[in-house]
């Protein structure tokens, strides 16, 4: 089933919201030029995943005697953590950063002008 959940400008000025669908609720993020949905659901123990906080993924350049340039954040790579055990997940792919295996569960996102619909 198709429903519309929003407008796009206001998803990417948020940054991200979350919408209940019936008895589901998905969040939906803006990342790059596009926008994502995954099911608020956490694959652990189904905490509200969508409703945690967002950042960028530290990193740590290293040089090549293997020695810190210090921590920075990666500006295109954002991440969200599930407030209830921590667990971090990537907003593109949905994985989680410690475990590939452990995934959110993605829903069909159409954008058409400005109206965003899922699927589920």
């Amino acid at each position: 089933m198709k429903v519309h959940v929003g407008q796009a400008d206001e998803i990417r000025a948020e940054g991200h919201i979350v919408v209940a669908i019936g008895e589901k609720e998905v969040g939906l993020f803006a990342v790059g030029d596009g926008i994502v949905g995954w099911m608020n659901i956490c694959p652990h123990q189904g905490g509200p995943v969508c409703q945690g906080r967002l950042f960028r993924r530290v990193v740590e350049p290293l040089d090549a005697e293997r020695r810190s340039f210090g921590r920075q954040f990666d500006e295109t790579d954002r991440h969200i953590v599930c407030p209830w055990h921590g667990l971090e997940f990537d907003l593109r792919t949905g994985r989680n950063a410690a475990n590939g295996e452990l995934r959110l569960r993605g829903v069909p996102v159409t954008v058409e002008g400005e109206d965003v619909y899922v699927e589920v």
